[in-house]
């Protein structure tokens, strides 16, 4: 069966092109977060660490840069606790084994999640030279990543963890050509299995993340956590016009798993090798203010499905119907 899912991410990968600003601007996401290990988890981080993963088209040959905005956690973006005392790592990934092994594909940092070869790390506490400023990570090979047929293509992983410190970290990513500018790669794509983000402080705004939904998948488990009742999650998709998810409230530091809020949904036929489009329409009263949530997508056979920055097969639509009446004469 996940053969035949996975040939659907092959065929599909090509359409989409322009995704290297994590967050894409199709999501709307301020930013990344990350938390220092000694935060409590109400303050919407569950496990201080993050993985993303960039895909390289097997036929690019140019060197690439895997730069980071804002790396250091103090200043304008991050979220402060007393005073600046966080510290975050930075590790880049590439190899056999960066993306294939199963660990490096779970929601939580354990195991083998580090798998591959390093080929970059830095570790940023409060530091004003990158408040606000780029790091570049590179330069590298595309074949330096691990080729992955399912996707056709080159994979390279950068792990955020928060290693000291009790500060929130807010970050970006971008895939480029050059070191010191965001030049995009053509069809290149980034995901992950788990978003940890900051959601925006404007009500008006409307954030959005895209799984895939592949051949073969029947349902659907949708889990957020630490979402503080901040307003609804909705499911666009071919067949659905902003079906609502639960939500969950304000995370417990000693909760554990009852922080997360989980929504088990069959997906229709319709919804079949297209994206879905999952929308967080923020709350206007109470008005939530720098609120981190964490969100995850797992299939019937509990495996993680993966979010696309830039959504496989475009965002998706609603397919109206329309019921034609005779008119008498």
């Amino acid at each position: 069966m996940k053969r035949i899912i996975l040939l659907g991410i092959v065929i599909l990968l090509g359409i989409s092109a322009g995704a290297q600003p994590v967050p894409n601007k199709e999501e709307n996401i301020p930013h990344l977060m990350t938390f220092g290990k000694e935060a409590g988890i109400s303050w919407g981080d569950d496990d201080f660490s993050q993985a993303f993963f960039f895909l390289i088209p097997k036929d690019f040959t140019q060197q690439i840069f895997i730069r980071v905005f804002d790396p250091d956690t103090g200043g304008e973006i991050d979220e402060i606790r007393g005073f600046w005392n966080t510290q975050c790592s930075y590790e880049v990934f590439g190899g056999e084994g960066c993306h294939s092994e199963v660990d490096a594909r779970e929601t939580r940092p354990f195991g083998n999640y580090k798998s591959g070869t390093l080929l970059s790390m830095k570790v940023f506490g409060e530091n004003p030279r990158y408040d606000n400023n780029w790091y570049t990570f590179g330069p590298y090979s595309p074949e330096e990543g691990e080729f992955e047929p399912m996707f056709d293509g080159y994979i390279f992983k950068i792990i955020c963890e928060g290693i000291a410190g009790d500060d929130g970290n807010m970050y970006n990513y971008y895939l480029s050509t050059s070191a010191n500018e965001n030049i995009p790669i053509e069809g290149s794509n980034a995901f992950a299995y788990e978003y940890s983000f900051r959601m925006h402080n404007d009500p008006n705004e409307v954030s959005h993340i895209y799984p895939y939904i592949t051949e073969g998948t029947i349902t659907v488990q949708i889990q957020n956590f630490d979402w503080d009742f901040d307003g609804e999650i909705l499911i666009v998709s071919r067949e659905r016009d902003g079906a609502r998810v639960p939500v969950s409230g304000d995370a417990d530091d000693d909760g554990g798993e009852e922080n997360w809020v989980t929504a088990e949904m069959k997906v229709e036929e319709g919804e079949i090798n297209s994206s879905y489009d999952l929308q967080f329409a923020k709350s206007r009263n109470p008005l939530v203010r720098n609120n981190n949530v964490v969100i995850n997508i797992r299939n019937q056979y509990d495996e993680t499905m993966p979010f696309y920055t830039s959504p496989i097969g475009g965002v998706p639509k609603y397919k109206y119907s329309v019921i034609a009446e005779p008119i008498d004469p």
